[in-house]
């Protein structure tokens, strides 16, 4: 598997779209969490569903949204995500 990190353009790049640092972006160790990923989704293109697809992901129709089938939301009432809140800093 490669680094999605690198792939969607570095560690600079990552942080930006999910509007953190660096340094956490580092501790993430190429796993990004859940909760980043609709920021980065909406930076980048990449579905939520490829950034993280081990987590049950649900779609809201949103006409404003870069996915045509709207915006993502986890969905807590499919099989547990794994959050990994204590890295959504």
């Amino acid at each position: 598997m490669t680094n999605l990190i690198d792939d969607l353009g570095g560690v600079a790049a990552v942080a930006r779209m999910a509007g953190v640092r660096m340094p956490t972006v580092s501790g993430w160790r190429g796993r990004i969490p859940a909760l980043r990923c609709p920021a980065i989704e909406r930076e980048s293109g990449t579905p939520v569903e490829e950034l993280r697809p081990d987590v049950t992901w649900a779609r809201i129709p949103d006409p404003t949204w870069p996915h045509p089938d709207g915006r993502p939301c986890i969905d807590v009432a499919g099989p547990p995500a794994q959050l990994e809140s204590s890295n959504a800093k």
